[in-house]
């Protein structure tokens, strides 16, 4: 898993409340397996109109916000089904960091497992992150996880808090697979003995 340590880029405005995973990535595009090729289809059905033109007005459409690495969002943020799928498509995107007032679980606990850092901020810090991301290409936001703060285009500096093992599971690239690989001696060891200490398993 890439390593999540600091980011420094255009943030895009999406204050719209409980975006749920279904608006994230319809169902027709879980067919795959795969965590790479959704972001083209992140936020489809406002993305595209029936005949897959994009529709202008839509944010990720617009010109200064096509390259975002930082979403600004409303109220809780990933509600809906628990399809994993929604983190691939926003992380396939280019998204690697979703700011909100508050997300559902168990998408905000896939987020830390695909290398997105959710940051939860109050309303009236989301509402200055907000405005500050619709300036567009001329405004670059910065998060930075070891730091742990988000500062807006001039310079504002807010604070977030983040659970420490996940935050350390960010900045080294662990998901559960990593997590396990880092144990491997470990496990080489507990099998080694369980094998002498019982061999009829």
């Amino acid at each position: 898993m890439e390593k999540f340590t600091k980011i420094t880029g255009v943030a895009a405005p999406m204050p719209l409340i409980n975006i749920d995973t279904d608006m994230i990535i319809p169902k027709l595009f879980l067919k795959t397996i795969k965590r790479s090729g959704l972001g083209v289809n992140l936020f489809d059905e406002m993305r595209y109109d029936d005949d897959r033109n994009e529709r202008p007005d839509f944010v990720l459409n617009k010109p200064a916000y096509r390259q975002t690495e930082i979403l600004v969002a409303g109220d809780n943020f990933g509600c809906g089904s628990s399809r994993e799928h929604a983190p691939w498509a926003i992380k396939d995107f280019g998204i690697r960091c979703v700011i909100s007032t508050s997300f559902a679980d168990i998408f905000f606990n896939n987020c830390f497992k695909n290398g997105i850092l959710p940051i939860v901020m109050p309303k009236e810090v989301v509402d200055v992150l907000l405005k500050d991301a619709e300036k567009g290409e001329n405004a670059r936001m910065s998060v930075d996880l070891e730091a742990q703060t988000v500062t807006t285009s001039d310079g504002e500096v807010f604070r977030f808090e983040v659970d420490s093992f996940k935050k350390h599971c960010l900045l080294e690239g662990l998901d559960d697979i990593g997590q396990t690989m880092n144990k491997i001696a470990a496990i080489d060891v507990f099998e080694a003995k369980a094998k002498v200490e019982r061999p009829w398993v």
